[in-house]
């Protein structure tokens, strides 16, 4: 082990990494708020400040990724879709099995330049947590509460007042509602089983009424799907304690555009369409299994040094103060400020263990373990 690589595997880094988050963060709230007053004036104006604001804030987790950890990206998809990416609002369907599947989409985003517009449907309660939650509710993200009959008109309402969204944006989507893990891939295809649905090896049951009320409310914005299937070489299974300790991963992802206008409009037609979606889905990842890569022609779409960028601007700006807050308490000599600053610092590491433990695939939602939260009619 290089001495780059001990100084990244050390914990005071990771704490580091995730005060300057933390602190940018509540930062961003701050300012976002600042614009309510500016949605009354213009509601074009507002939207754009706060891509800008969302950016400074979540490419951060893209710049750990990619500069501190090194994971790298190849891209399967074919030449003419590549040339659209970027240039067009769409649904990107993504699988939900690896613990850091949500920044790999993040980005995604990033490599074609719409990561501050970015959307994704995300549970209610998260509307409440300071900065992720906070920046998402100024960025208009769509929140439910995984109850149909109060989602469906929610939702709907939500994702029309993305008509006249100022800039490209994507809407990400995990329709299979919850991380895959082996017990609950067990209940899902009981679920396939006694529905008569074909059975599914590497994905969970896609939820058809959160896809069809997606479709059918951006169709007009949306011009196309993305399908995108996520794997890892060599078998790895990547965390997020390891991109914080540097680990260097490679991931494959498998792109393929589907113009909107093919998914069928009714919604027992969508649905069947969708189910054959993660058939096929299957397939591209029992194909990845058996020969270590997806079909057709890959690419390694470059990294943008804008993240990065960002991410030193706030490292400067927010350690620097913290130096000198740390040499004055350590000069002070007083033993109550010591202690105190100890009893600071624990907590905050308590904070970040339990956060980091969170993103755990043993650590995921229990949504999806019971057959009546598997509802996919």
């Amino acid at each position: 082990m290089g001495l780059l690589q001990l100084l990244k595997s050390q914990f005071v880094c990771h704490l580091l990494i995730f005060y300057v988050f933390l602190a940018s963060g509540l930062i961003v709230n701050l300012l976002q708020i600042c614009t309510l007053p500016l949605w009354l004036v213009s509601k074009r104006l507002a939207r754009r400040i706060n891509i800008r604001l969302c950016y400074w804030v979540s490419s951060q987790p893209v710049a750990v990724l990619e500069w501190w950890s090194g994971t790298q990206c190849t891209l399967y998809t074919d030449p003419e879709s590549y040339t659209l990416y970027g240039k067009e609002n769409a649904i990107v369907v993504m699988n939900h099995s690896f613990e850091i599947d949500f920044l790999c989409g993040w980005t995604f985003c990033e490599r074609f330049g719409v990561l501050g517009s970015s959307k994704v449907l995300a549970k209610k309660e998260l509307a409440y947590v300071p900065v992720i939650g906070w920046m998402w509710y100024f960025m208009e993200i769509v929140f439910c509460k995984r109850k149909w009959e109060e989602d469906r008109r929610t939702v709907a309402q939500s994702l029309q007042k993305l008509w006249d969204y100022p800039e490209k944006f994507w809407f990400l989507l995990f329709c299979e509602g919850t991380r895959l893990t082996p017990k609950k891939h067990e209940v899902s295809m009981q679920v396939a089983e006694s529905k008569g649905l074909a059975k599914l090896k590497h994905h969970l049951l896609p939820r058809t009424k959160g896809f069809w009320v997606t479709v059918q409310n951006l169709r007009g914005t949306a011009v196309a799907l993305y399908d995108s299937t996520l794997n890892f070489r060599n078998n790895e299974k990547p965390t997020v304690l390891g991109i914080l300790s540097g680990k260097k991963y490679h991931a494959d992802l498998y792109v393929r555009r589907i113009p909107l206008e093919q998914i069928p409009e009714g919604e027992a037609e969508c649905a069947a369409w969708l189910h054959k979606l993660y058939q096929e889905k299957d397939s591209f990842q029992e194909h990845y299994t058996q020969t270590g890569r997806f079909p057709g022609p890959k690419t390694s779409p470059p990294s943008r040094p804008w993240s990065l960028i960002n991410w030193l601007i706030w490292s400067c700006l927010l350690l620097y103060p913290l130096g000198l807050l740390l040499a004055r308490l350590i000069s002070s000599g007083s033993v109550f400020t010591l202690l105190a600053a100890g009893a600071l610092c624990a907590a905050a590491s308590l904070g970040v263990r339990w956060m980091i433990g969170q993103t755990e695939v043993d650590k995921g939602s229990s949504y999806g373990n019971k057959e009546v939260l598997l509802n996919i009619n």
